[in-house]
């Protein structure tokens, strides 16, 4: 199973060449779970920066994975793992998710680096040269 971080679903919108190490599990749909609170955060950002009727696009292609919800077993893990890790509250939902579902996240959020089950890779997220993946 995997999930991808906001910053990877953004790569992979933008289709630039960060993006590569996203496509597979993105692509994988079977295998790809998807946190309702990645959904809320990648709107949010192509809702800003390219407006809503792209926005919508991107959620239901994203919605096309495995979408789960944030549960009381989750979100206690997550505020765990938050307090323990240093980690945003955001960034702690989705690792409690990947490590519910025992999935890899794919990132390229530097406050993941070093963390078991991340696939970090190092990159930066710019949105100026931002195209459709349609």
């Amino acid at each position: 199973m995997n999930i991808v971080d906001s910053s990877g679903w953004l790569e992979y919108f933008a289709g630039t060449s960060h993006a590569t190490p996203f496509v597979k599990p993105i692509e994988n749909l079977k295998e790809l779970i998807v946190p309702t609170i990645s959904l809320a955060e990648v709107f949010k950002k192509i809702v800003k920066e390219r407006g809503e009727p792209l926005a919508l696009r991107a959620v239901a292609h994203m919605k096309q994975g495995n979408v789960v919800d944030l549960d009381d077993t989750i979100a206690l893990k997550a505020a765990k793992l938050g307090y323990e890790l240093k980690l945003p509250m955001v960034e702690s939902i989705i690792l409690a998710t990947a490590y519910h579902y025992n999935a890899t996240l794919w990132t390229q959020d530097s406050d993941f680096e070093g963390i078991a089950g991340v696939r970090y890779d190092k990159k930066e997220l710019c949105m100026d040269n931002f195209q459709s993946i349609w």
